[in-house]
């Protein structure tokens, strides 16, 4: 899960596992698998990051070094 920012300043959690494009247009904004779209305040190479870090912390726990 990460945290995100809608574009009203709404902070909200986002399950990263279900998204399928993020996109500058040149708001943010994500394509879930369940066909939602969000727009949010974070660029998209934060919500990458986020998203990347979250798989990365998933593996840790699962796989611990």
């Amino acid at each position: 899960m990460i945290i995100l920012t809608r574009l009203n300043g709404t902070r909200f959690v986002l399950n990263a596992e279900l998204i399928r494009t993020v996109e500058r247009t040149p708001d943010t904004t994500i394509r879930l698998t369940t066909g939602d779209t969000y727009m949010v305040r974070e660029s998209m190479e934060e919500v990458v990051d986020r998203a990347v870090d979250y798989g990365r912390s998933l593996r840790s726990m699962l796989f611990p070094s």
